[in-house]
């Protein structure tokens, strides 16, 4: 069964709560990773929170949300493993599932109402990925990734 974490900075809150209820009401499992309210908070840190677990596997994949969802997917896709999409129609949301393997979607909660972001989350939550000559392109990301990994001080060889 697949478990999904959601979460938003303060630009996104209410698209964030109105998609909880969405798929909450559609009896997906879901965990609302916050934010609690509108009040001013930055994304750098929400987006880190969700990437990690869904990198080590507490959840199968996640959703990110703030105004225009580009500082997310940018703070998403440095964790090593996430492979992080910002999606602005169906379409997208198809692409980055079936050739991508994407495990987290973006949102611009000042891009997309909230009608369009439900579909944007259905597709993206019922596409899988596709494999075969996909597969190895996105291994290639990860090869990408492993190269251009910093190692922390301390880190051994």
């Amino acid at each position: 069964m697949m478990k999904i974490a959601i979460a938003s900075e303060h630009a996104g809150y209410d698209l964030k709560e109105k998609l909880v209820t969405y798929l909450r009401g559609k009896g997906m499992a879901l965990d609302d990773l916050g934010a609690r309210s509108d009040q001013p908070i930055d994304y750098p840190p929400v987006a880190s929170d969700l990437a990690e677990r869904v990198a080590q596997g507490e959840y199968t994949r996640g959703i990110l949300i703030c105004g225009t969802g580009i500082g997310m997917s940018i703070a998403a896709g440095k964790v090593p493993g996430i492979r992080a999409a910002l999606c602005t129609d169906p379409y997208m949301a198809r692409m980055c599932r079936e050739h991508n393997d994407a495990n987290v979607l973006c949102l611009g909660a000042w891009i997309t109402g909230s009608r369009l972001s439900f579909a944007i989350v259905d597709t993206y939550l019922e596409t899988e990925f596709a494999g075969e000559r996909h597969q190895r392109r996105v291994s290639q990301i990860g090869e990408i990734e492993r190269k251009y990994r910093r190692k922390a001080p301390g880190d051994k060889e």
